[in-house]
């Protein structure tokens, strides 16, 4: 028997059923489209919830490292807690199954027989790729050619391995495996962490199974390792995280570790003393996808309630606290671009983020300008240099999901945010140009009258309502805020020029300081300019509004 002659083909078809998961998976994900984001909202209930959601999400994308991959990058972005990633990481195993009763249908469904079915479904899907005009006809296509890819390739290394049943030598390795649980939990473990899929080693497990090579014990104790396997994608994914999205790779590695001890004993017992001749009998493909899903199932059933406890094992060995300091600036994670809907509602979050926190400068800037005080100049400096940053790294993550092969709704969305935390950074560069106005009438010892910090305190509260509605209209697409903010900023315009002439007026009858009034000047520009870019956020959703004035021209740039 030549080894190249059965390796070959093998290492083929595992790169074609590979292939064909992933394609078929990257297909019902992009088809799901922005619908994914809207599971994130159900993260925020309860942990049965996220059992449920992962199950859902592991269904999709076949793979149950690439969803504890997500959840690694939500805990790291901070919009996932421990609790909500446990619940996940459960129901990521019971998914993960999907793959196995998909290729075990060649069994219990004669109609999906590979010869005739995958090429078929291979030839659709490439004519449906070629001639689809539409994103979400091209995203079905690739689920069509997936699928059959997928069965042609489960096919290719069942062929290979076939002859591999006249061979003694590999008959009694995999009755060596079922003999000793350790050798078969160990091979399953290395296995799929190599290739780093536990959908994946399941199949190459049937493929063997379809050639009557594999003893059910060895089957057991192989599908146990491959639940461990799993996790070191994950493990990985966490290496260069914070130390709690570690601790969530070590609860999907302790969580597999101890069903796995607890049902492989069982099994040992059971196999050893109550069915010796049944455990030595060949498994079929139906059997492995049976047992892959009860023992997920029941793993999941019986540590649910003990989920706590298994975080905090994992917090102790990670020595994770309760809570952590994120270093980064904006909470993004490049992991979750795996996932273009839920990167982008993330990033649409990270941008609502940052539009609070310049809420807040543009009231210490309003008060520092009025009543200027050290203290509150520096504190608008420092938090714009946050700004700078955020908007930096919401810009360069924004330029990498917009790249990416994403809906054309979700390529607008991405343009969407990029407008906006322009005028978001501007509106804080503004802020940052009143605390220097307040910096130098404070060294120059100068001060408004009375009557022009009235002035501007009634102009500055104006400002921040119009920058208030126009984060709600940009958030909530609400065509009420958006009529309020395109009104505020009408009433701001005509209140920059009635106070302008009253400046001026001031001015020429020597009531007020020269160069205070021209700070004065300075800062009405300042929060005329910064109504104009709320103007522009919004607008940016093209929420049409009947009887508005058409949209004003951007602003110049930063610091004008």
């Amino acid at each position: 028997m030549r080894i190249l002659e059965i390796l070959i083909p093998f290492v083929g078809g595992l790169g074609m059923f590979i292939y064909g998961m992933q394609t078929m998976a990257q297909g019902l994900e992009n088809a799901a489209g922005s619908r994914m984001r809207s599971l994130l909202e159900i993260l925020t209930r309860n942990k049965l919830l996220g059992v449920l959601l992962g199950a859902g999400i592991t269904a999709i994308i076949q793979s149950s490292s690439a969803t504890t991959v997500m959840v690694v990058g939500f805990v790291n972005a901070g919009i996932m807690n421990l609790q909500q990633a446990m619940g996940v990481i459960m129901g990521a195993n019971i998914g993960t199954t999907v793959t196995g009763w998909l290729v075990s249908s060649t069994e219990w469904a004669k109609f999906l027989s590979p010869t005739m079915l995958a090429p078929v479904a291979i030839m659709a899907g490439t004519v449906i790729m070629m001639t689809g005009k539409r994103f979400k006809t091209k995203e079905v296509a690739k689920i069509v050619f997936g699928f059959g890819l997928l069965f042609v390739g489960i096919t290719t290394m069942s062929a290979a391995v076939e002859p591999l049943k006249e061979s003694e030598a590999f008959c009694n390795l995999f009755v060596t495996l079922g003999r000793n649980p350790l050798l078969g939990i160990a091979t399953g473990t290395i296995v799929t962490a190599i290739i780093q899929s536990s959908s994946a080693s399941v199949g190459i497990l049937q493929s063997l199974a379809a050639a009557g090579l594999i003893p059910i014990n060895a089957a057991i104790y192989i599908i146990m390792g491959q639940n461990i396997g799993t996790c070191v994608t994950a493990l990985i994914s966490g290496l260069g995280a914070n130390r709690s999205a570690k601790t969530a790779g070590l609860m999907h590695l302790l969580f597999n570790i101890i069903g796995t001890t607890i049902f492989a004993t069982g099994a040992i017992i059971y196999l050893s003393a109550a069915e010796p001749a049944w455990a030595m009998e060949s498994i079929s493909q139906t059997q492995i996808g049976l047992i892959h899903t009860l023992f997920n199932i029941a793993t999941t059933l019986l540590l649910f309630p003990f989920s706590n406890l298994i975080i905090r094992l994992a917090q102790k060995i990670s020595k994770a606290g309760k809570e952590e300091a994120n270093s980064r600036v904006a909470l993004l994670d490049e992991r979750l671009l795996e996932t273009p809907g839920i990167a982008l509602r993330t990033l649409n979050d990270e941008l609502l983020r940052m539009g609070e926190l310049v809420v807040g400068i543009l009231k210490t800037a309003t008060e520092a300008i009025l009543k200027p005080d050290e203290n509150k100049i520096r504190e608008v400096k420092e938090k714009e240099q946050l700004v700078d940053k955020m908007t930096a790294e919401i810009s360069a993550y924004a330029i990498q999901l917009s790249s990416m092969e994403i809906s054309r709704k979700e390529h607008r969305e991405t343009v969407e945010i990029l407008q906006v935390v322009s005028d978001i950074e501007r509106i804080s560069d503004q802020c940052e140009n009143m605390a220097e106005y307040a910096e130098q009438l404070l060294e120059k010892g100068m001060a408004f009258s009375e009557m022009a910090r009235q002035e501007l305190s009634d102009m500055a509260e104006r400002s921040a309502v119009c920058y208030r509605h126009a984060l709600k209209a940009y958030e909530k697409e609400d065509k009420e805020a958006l009529r309020l903010t395109i009104e505020v900023e009408t009433e701001i315009d005509q209140m920059e020029i009635l106070f302008r002439a009253r400046n001026i007026s001031r001015l020429t009858e020597h009531r007020c300081d020269a160069q205070a009034g021209i700070l004065f000047q300075d800062t009405l520009v300042s929060l005329e300019r910064i109504s104009d870019h709320a103007r522009n956020i919004a607008e940016e959703k093209g929420t049409a509004v009947e009887g508005m004035r058409p949209q004003k021209a951007a602003c110049p740039a930063p610091k004008d």
